[in-house]
């Protein structure tokens, strides 16, 4: 499906009929990793309308000299927001630098926004000590570079923590597509302006069921400062999982799908109660 927002051609994936429910990926990839991470859950949970779109600069959405910015990027969500799902509330999830402008969408729609979820929340601020990069689980016989060539090869071996057939495969069906088809350019010159101007924790505190997950071994945008969003976010449950690093979503599958479905009950429970 494409959206016309602002005169660019929105790439967006949807599945499904129902409570809409909008997907964000990290910087460099495409839609094809948060809807591999989100898809599970909905296999036997039917009433949701998943939408996955293709941020600007990355999979088949292009990024004009005029989207310089996240804060550009953003007003192209929330013009496709009013596009797809209009002014009826919707859930959110978001990974990485998806869960940074998850959180400004929030506060910019905290009355349509109904749930939140982060995952390996990229902050927006400094003063967060990374951990090191660590491989806690490589298979012996795994023929990376044979799968993917050097480059692609370096990137899997840097992202990942568990190494083994199974994140091979997710890696080479979910992160390599989106990583060929990346506008560097268009890369570069947004994540020089890559912070909000307005940070999205400024605002009063989001009163909605939210999720935050972390990864233990995230080298990328670490663990402990997510613990800073907490009094932000009143109804968060927080969760470090062991054995994940920023490539949580594939290395903690089953445990992310489970807390994500806890995460779902939390919002209807929630909204029922809210319309009393």
């Amino acid at each position: 499906m494409l959206a016309n927002i602002n005169g660019i051609p929105v790439h967006c994936a949807e599945h499904g009929h129902g409570t809409p429910v909008l997907g964000l990926h990290g910087g460099g990839v495409d839609h094809r990793e948060i809807q591999a991470a989100l898809e599970p859950l909905f296999a036997d949970r039917p009433g949701y309308r998943r939408l996955y779109p293709d941020l600007p600069g990355m999979g088949r959405t292009p990024a004009p000299e005029w989207v310089d910015s996240t804060d550009a990027v953003l007003e192209v969500l929330l013009g496709l927001i009013d596009n797809l799902v209009g002014g009826e509330p919707f859930l959110l999830a978001g990974h990485s630098s998806g869960a940074y402008l998850a959180r400004a969408i929030a506060s910019r729609r905290p009355d349509q926004v109904a749930g939140l979820a982060l995952l390996c929340p990229l902050l927006g601020e400094g003063g967060v000590k990374l951990p090191e990069h660590v491989v806690l689980r490589a298979a012996g016989d795994l023929d990376v570079d044979g799968a993917l060539g050097p480059d692609l090869a370096a990137e899997y071996r840097d992202y990942l923590v568990v190494q083994t057939p199974e994140t091979l495969r997710r890696f080479q069906e979910t992160v390599a597509p989106g990583v060929a088809l990346a506008d560097q350019a268009a890369m570069e010159r947004m994540a020089a302006r890559w912070q909000l101007r307005t940070p999205p924790e400024q605002g009063p505190p989001y009163p909605c069921p939210t999720l935050i997950v972390a990864g233990r071994q995230d080298a990328t945008v670490g663990y402990a400062g997510a613990w800073r969003l907490l009094d932000h976010y009143p109804r968060a449950t927080f969760a470090v999982l062991d054995r994940a690093g920023h490539a949580l979503p594939h290395e903690q599958g089953g445990l992310l799908s489970a807390l994500l479905a806890e995460w779902l009950e939390r919002v209807a429970e929630h909204h029922a109660t809210s319309d009393r």
